[in-house]
């Protein structure tokens, strides 16, 4: 199958003009789907030639103005159309294949209850799957859906339903037309879903769910309502302009391969958002900027589409920064920026420092296979940091002032960075091009050094040196041992060297926080008095943005090498026990745990992970610790123990901690961990799934048998991994995520050598954004060698690689230059 090119859609969009998509879907059988499609186009230049795109298991019919074409002229994904006129219209009837990988039309059928469940989803060039298309981000029209499915299905899709007519055993469900949408839009849900609707001034909404966890949405449904009325209005008086899609409806569908997907009208979302087990604030904090993000894409990617996907990340830049902005502020989660800051920032930092870094606005993308290799914490934290400091630059009046011009002028069409970078000059009245050449254009992130040499002073480094608008925080301990802020200067940043008179004079603080309040995006590195007064000071810090500075300049200095891994274990121990934001107490654990499960050596390892234990043990016994601290902290207690007796003891109700239930979720996570341990067995696994026949238990599942300590649980894993095309994508990602245990090099060594053989074969037969997620899940990571990076070395040699693999081994492989290097230290 050709991937499309940008010259060929720019070719496309210059010879065709789409008026209209009718499309007819009838799900009433297991196997496949009917498709039926009339899509009118004009020509600009009548008798030209061009091609519409489909991916079917049977084409059937093809009509180009009332004339048949042969179904065999279906080359690959391309059927050609030639002679056309300057008016057309297409018939194609196919059937199509379900999907088990979350794109094109997905089918699962619930364990719970045995109810089907259908989702679509077309990004990023995957309505072919679904529909005859032209199918590229600057070719949008209005869609009219429509629908045959099982009488007693609920069917919902872009648009609000004109008619739901039922026949006996099927109903026919119509849809009215929607707003011009790109094709990467279009999406339908259909199945016993369990419904709950509200309005809010004017927009009808409605949240969709399986009927397994209906009970578990009714709970949440005031709180997601609530949610999604505040950011509504904060959006409406930020861009004053009105939602323009009609409805507003989300769906929490089953086995769905992302976060969310922003499809106007119907945003699909991951199910797993709908609560079963206790969660933390942290993740509640997480289901609202998921919902504000998607709110966001409804102007920016929605409302105003980008030409071609060279401009993805501006959709996702811009929905990233508007989605925590307005998170913090029009809900009750304040310190979105702290989450932002903590664990979206350091995703941001961890992929622009790799190998494979690209600028977070490529000149050139040259087909839409690549356009997802850049889907990563570039487009997305990178450019809403560089978003940020625009605004910090500009002043936020003007920001929004170019936004609103930006939205009326290219409203239900296509626009481009160029188009952007205009209104917002034209507002600010600044000539944006060496901003935008040096944040959008380059690679690379840079690193700002505190130098208290002679006077105070920022170092930068990095392949492009870019302007930093930061703030310098000076603590002093007061008296009783709190941090107290003296005094924060802010700083133009530019060069390799920047002065700070404001402080040449001013008396030494104790803490030195450069970045205070987090505006831009730099790694840091504090001065050597201010490092080591970090452990004393930091858990007193009272601002938790500042807080999150200190521990991602802090973990990164580990995760660089720089400092020992043993450094941030102690930590951990000192200023973990006071910290009050529950995201900060999750990700310093999962961050620690992942540098010392492949940066120390066994022995090494083992103590460390003794003291993690002991720090989340006290957190977990502290009831004035607070219920999402002690469930975060209690998580990480599970995943660290080698305490079999304790372990199973929970699993028995003895020895739990008070306040805390060992509820689905919690109880999984403890058969994972003595699956690793090698302390339950496959009948201990499948008594459990036998108690939870949800889709949770069964992923859980298939993670806890891929990790037991067992030869055969390891084929059988690494078998289905490579080979087994039936398991939906979640169940093989389950798989992945249980294959290599850092407690198991040895049984696992055979593997390394497979990965390298096998996986390119195995990525090529999947789907790209499929083999991305199982080919990073299923890396070798634990095994840290000089060897497995001469396997990775001989990998990237080859030609043919996909690119979706080959990004995946270069960042791995990067991982472990940096593994080795702390082991060396």
């Amino acid at each position: 199958m050709r991937s499309l090119t940008q010259l060929e859609a720019a070719d496309r969009a210059a010879a065709i003009t789409v008026e209209s998509y009718t499309i007819d879907l009838d799900v009433t059988t297991d196997d496949f789907f009917r498709s039926t499609t009339t899509v009118r186009f004009s020509a600009t230049n009548p008798g030209s030639a061009t091609f519409v795109e489909l991916k079917p298991v049977r084409l059937h019919a093809v009509t180009l103005n009332g004339t048949a074409l042969d179904p065999a002229a279906l080359d690959g994904n391309r059927l050609a159309l030639t002679d056309l006129r300057a008016d057309n219209e297409l018939s194609v009837e196919a059937d199509m294949a379900y999907s088990n990988t979350s794109e094109g039309l997905h089918r699962f059928v619930d364990p719970a209850d045995g109810g089907v469940y259908l989702h679509a989803t077309s990004f990023l060039d995957e309505a072919q799957r679904i529909f005859a298309c032209f199918d590229q981000p600057d070719l949008k029209a209005p869609v009219t859906m429509r629908v045959t499915a099982p009488t007693g299905w609920r069917v919902a899709a872009n648009a609000a339903v004109a008619t739901s007519v039922p026949a006996g055993t099927t109903t026919r469900w119509e849809f009215a037309a929607t707003k011009p949408l790109a094709t990467y839009f279009v999406s339908v849900i259909a199945g016993p879903y369990h419904v709950v609707e509200s309005t809010h001034d004017g927009i009808p909404m409605a949240i969709y769910c399986k009927a397994s966890v209906a009970e578990h949405l009714d709970k949440d449904a005031s709180e997601i309502f609530e949610i999604t009325r505040q950011c509504l209005d904060k959006f409406h008086e930020l861009f004053g302009f009105r939602y323009p899609f009609g409805k507003y409806d989300q769906a929490f569908v089953p086995e769905f391969n992302a976060g969310a997907m922003e499809n106007p009208g119907l945003v699909v979302i991951r199910d797993d958002y709908v609560f079963r087990s206790a969660v933390t604030d942290s993740e509640r904090e997480l289901r609202a900027t998921t919902i504000a993000h998607e709110m966001a894409h409804m102007w920016f990617g929605d409302l105003v589409t980008m030409r071609w996907w060279d401009d993805l990340w501006l959709n996702e830049s811009f929905a990233e920064f508007m989605g925590t902005r307005v998170t913090a502020e029009a809900t009750r989660f304040r310190d979105a920026w702290t989450t932002f800051g903590m664990r979206r920032k350091a995703w941001g930092y961890e992929t622009d420092q790799r190998p494979s870094t690209h600028p977070v606005a490529p000149t050139s993308v040259p087909d839409s296979a690549d356009a997802l290799v850049n889907f990563d914490g570039i487009s997305y934290a990178k450019g809403a940091s560089a978003l940020r400091q625009l605004v910090a630059w500009v002043g936020d009046e003007a920001f929004l002032a170019g936004i609103r011009a930006h939205f009326q002028t290219h409203a239900f069409g296509n626009a481009t960075l160029a188009d952007l970078l205009g209104a917002l000059s034209a507002a600010s009245g600044r000539d944006l091009s060496v901003w935008a050449a040096r944040w959008l254009r380059e690679a690379g992130v840079n690193t700002l050094r505190v130098s208290v040499d002679d006077g105070v002073a920022v170092l930068q480094s990095g392949a492009v040196l870019r302007p930093h608008r930061v703030a310098f925080g000076l603590y002093d301990r007061a008296a009783d041992g709190a941090a107290v802020l003296r005094r924060r200067v802010e700083v133009d940043v530019d060069g390799a060297r920047t002065e700070v008179p404001a402080l040449r004079d001013e008396p030494a603080a104790d803490l030195l926080l450069l970045n205070d309040g987090d505006l831009t995006f730099a790694k840091v590195r504090l001065d050597e008095t201010s490092a080591a007064a970090v452990p004393t000071v930091l858990p007193t810090l009272r601002d938790p943005l500042s807080r999150a500075v200190v521990w991602t300049s802090m973990i990164d200095a580990v995760r660089d090498a720089e400092r020992p891994v043993g450094d941030l274990v102690d930590l951990l121990v000192a200023a973990l026990p006071a910290e009050s934001e529950v995201i900060v107490v999750a990700d310093a654990l999962a961050q620690t745990r992942g540098l010392i499960d492949r940066y120390l050596e066994p022995a090494a390892r083992s103590a460390a992970l003794a003291q993690v234990a002991s720090v989340c043990d006290g957190l977990v016994g502290t009831p004035n610790a607070g219920a999402s601290r002690r469930l975060a902290a209690m998580r990480a207690l599970v995943d660290a123990s080698v305490d079999a007796p304790r372990l199973l003891g929970w699993l028995s109700g003895v020895g739990v901690p008070d306040g805390i239930e060992v509820d689905e979720e919690l109880r999984w996570r403890v058969i994972h961990r003595l699956a690793v341990l090698g302390a339950v067995d496959s009948d201990r696994i499948a008594a459990e799934l036998a108690s939870d026949r949800s889709a949770a238990g069964a992923e859980w599942a298939a993670r806890a048998e891929a990790a037991r300590p067992d030869p055969a649980a390891k084929a059988a894993a690494w078998e289905a991994i490579v080979n087994d095309d039936s398991l939906s994508n979640r169940l093989l990602e389950a798989k992945g995520r249980g294959l290599f245990q850092p407690e198991q090099t040895e049984l696992t060594a055979p593997y390394v050598e497979r990965f390298f053989l096998e996986m390119p074969a195995a990525a090529r037969r999947r789907t790209p954004f499929a083999a991305e997620r199982l080919a990073d899940l299923a890396f070798p990571r634990y095994h840290v060698s000089p060897h497995t990076r001469s396997l990775a070395a001989a990998m990237l040699a080859t030609d043919d690689l996909p690119p979706v693999l080959r990004r995946v081994v270069i960042d791995n492989d990067d991982d472990l230059r940096l593994a080795l290097a702390a082991r060396a230290r």
